[in-house]
């Protein structure tokens, strides 16, 4: 077994060291919930008769001898998300694969599962963070009946599994198994819908032109397939063990998907409590499980939400980490891929080329994940995660993934990176702390240092740049865009102006309290600025023509103001009663009162 790396080692220790505590008490509390035998045996007929009223009069017969598994199905299927569309079978295709095993399975519950393609640079786009919150308590409210052995969850896109998977560790107890549609066929390349987008914006490409190349892009049924939070999402589920091996990157609707959807179902049943391969999702989260979310994130440029993300999920399995320990990671992950927008490939391209198996595979021999882990997979920890399914004679199997890169221009060796770090850094100096993703940023573009030119929407930055005010070099600087001040929406919009900017050879930046897409990619973003503007923080106090010095070789984010002048500032903060009007965000008030700051997981639960 190749030796663990000093700094996987150190970070993992003072991980279970901070968080001790609070995961001793979980853990507790989980063997507490097994100890009470919440699974039916606590329900009256009454509760039971009500539960399985419905069910078909086979499953019925089962439900009451209480010999075999009951499986809670979960899902956040609906017919306008893409990637969410093909769940509207997997339920029945479930059911019928445990039926064939002696057991049974139920809906347990449904959850939202909103499209950020659909809100992005709407008001809507205000609930996306904070519907993985209400993601995680519609999963609990599910769970709640006391029904289950175990849970199957269906779910793929970007607030959807962190929120089930939230939602899930409040039943450390059961085992979780996660299923996955998988990503659409490949259409119009990433770059083609890049470059329209950007000739829209600049007046070069009719409306109808970019409808034409965003639908190329997005055709059909599926996950996006560029490298965005959603697939971000399924990397993660792979590498901290809580999908079946290699099930992340299969098209929907082909023979393989639909076997590994059976399979899924039918592994679930074996790792309950009623045989010998126990298996509980509280245990599997562990803060190993994290450190191994965190460095394949880091790997393959995943999506810098998961910077909030991954600490919502280890808050509810009691384990706290935080973003020195993403920055300290980054300084020693290797980055491995080239996938839209860190590269021009997308995630079919990936797949085909070696996809995470070969990835993981590379990491676990680099000594940069931790092999012995609980999965779902069973034996073999993770390096049970390099295998391959495929079909033998239609009958599911796995095999030995490459051992060597397919195309290295989209996957690389432990010896042969794209990028010697994992293009994730964290920013700190007089303006707070934030992160900044720069696995697709250019040489020349590593520094900046311009003055600010202050908004307080996106909408603003976009009209400016509509009435040619934006041609000169400068970091625009996006204020109150955080949890509190309206929901920390993307700000993804911004993106094709900023590189029109950048492409006319101007040095543009930006830095901000809230969020970028999962697909932000070549402008310079500090983005998750912490504290956000309206709970004091510094960013508060900037001012248009303020020269901001913004160096990721160093990790400064320095405004270069005398400090004098600085001190005697106080952050100037617009009327933002419009951000709680219309659009459902009525709803969101007390959330946006009490959520947690970005680096905390920007979480409204657990007080």
């Amino acid at each position: 077994m190749p030796t663990l790396h000093p700094t996987i080692e150190e970070v993992t220790a003072r991980i279970v060291e901070r968080s001790a505590p609070t995961r001793i008490a979980y853990l507790e509390q989980i063997e507490a919930a097994r100890s009470n035998k919440t699974t039916r045996h606590r329900l009256s007929c009454t509760n039971i008769a009500h539960a399985v009223a419905a069910v078909p009069a086979n499953d019925k017969l089962v439900l009451h001898a209480e010999r075999a598994p009951n499986l809670g199905i979960v899902t956040s299927y609906n017919d306008m998300l893409s990637a969410h569309q093909p769940f509207e079978t997997f339920p029945n295709r479930i059911k019928q694969a445990v039926r064939q095993a002696g057991a049974t399975a139920q809906v347990a519950g449904g959850t939202p599962a909103m499209c950020d393609g659909v809100t992005q640079g709407q008001p809507g786009m205000e609930l996306s963070l904070f519907s993985r919150d209400v993601i995680a308590m519609s999963t609990a409210i599910a769970m709640s009946h006391d029904m289950f052995d175990a849970g199957v969850y269906l779910g793929v896109c970007d607030k959807i599994v962190p929120g089930l998977l939230m939602g899930a560790l409040t039943f450390g107890h059961l085992p979780a198994v996660f299923i996955p549609a998988g990503p659409m066929t490949t259409g119009a390349s990433n770059k083609e819908k890049a470059e329209i987008r950007q000739r829209f914006a600049e007046g070069k490409a009719t409306r109808q032109e970019l409808l034409e190349s965003e639908s190329r892009s997005y055709h059909g049924p599926g996950t996006c397939t560029f490298y965005g939070t959603a697939n971000s999402n399924q990397m993660l589920m792979e590498f901290m063990g809580l999908h079946l091996p290699g099930a992340a990157f299969i098209n929907p609707g082909t023979p393989l998907r639909d076997a590994l959807t059976e399979a899924a179902a039918l592994r679930a049943l074996a790792i309950t409590d009623r045989g010998n391969e126990y298996t509980p999702v509280g245990k599997i989260i562990s803060e190993k499980a994290m450190v191994n979310g965190m460095v394949g994130l880091l790997a393959t440029s995943g999506s810098t939400n998961h910077t909030l993300h991954l600490v919502a999920i280890a808050k509810m399995a009691g384990i706290v980490i935080d973003w020195d320990d993403f920055d300290d990671l980054s300084h020693v992950v290797p980055l491995l891929t080239h996938v839209y927008p860190s590269g021009s490939a997308d995630v079919n391209e990936f797949h085909a080329a070696g996809g995470l198996g070969f990835v993981i595979s590379e990491l676990l021999d680099a000594g940069l994940l931790h092999d012995d882990v609980l999965t779902v997979a069973g034996d073999g920890g993770l390096r049970r995660y390099t295998e391959e399914p495929w079909l033998d004679n239609n009958t599911l199997a796995w095999r030995k993934g490459p051992d060597a890169p397919l195309d290295p221009s989209i996957v690389s060796t432990r010896t042969k990176p794209f990028q010697a770090d994992g293009g994730l850094r964290l920013m700190q100096g007089n303006l707070g702390r934030a992160v900044i993703k720069t696995s697709a940023l250019a040489d020349d573009v590593r520094v900046i240092e311009a003055p600010a030119v202050v908004f307080y929407s996106q909408a603003e930055l976009t009209q400016a740049f509509e009435n040619d005010e934006l041609n000169r070099n400068f970091i625009a600087v996006v204020k109150c865009q955080g949890p509190r001040a309206n929901g920390m929406p993307e700000l993804h919009k911004m993106t094709p102006p900023l590189g029109v900017l950048m492409d006319r050879g101007f040095k543009v930046a930006l830095v901000t309290d809230g969020r970028m897409s999962g697909a932000s990619g070549k402008v310079p973003a500090a983005i998750h600025v912490s504290p956000e503007v309206v709970l004091g923080g510094p960013l508060g106090k900037i001012q248009t023509g303020d020269i901001i010095h913004l160096n990721t070789l160093t990790g400064d984010l320095n405004a270069l103001v005398e400090d004098a002048i600085w001190q005697a500032r106080t952050s100037q903060i617009p009327d933002l009663q419009a951000n709680q009007l219309n659009t459902g965000r009525e709803l969101f008030t007390t959330a946006r009162q009490i959520v947690s700051s970005a680096e905390t997981g920007a979480i409204s639960l657990l007080g």
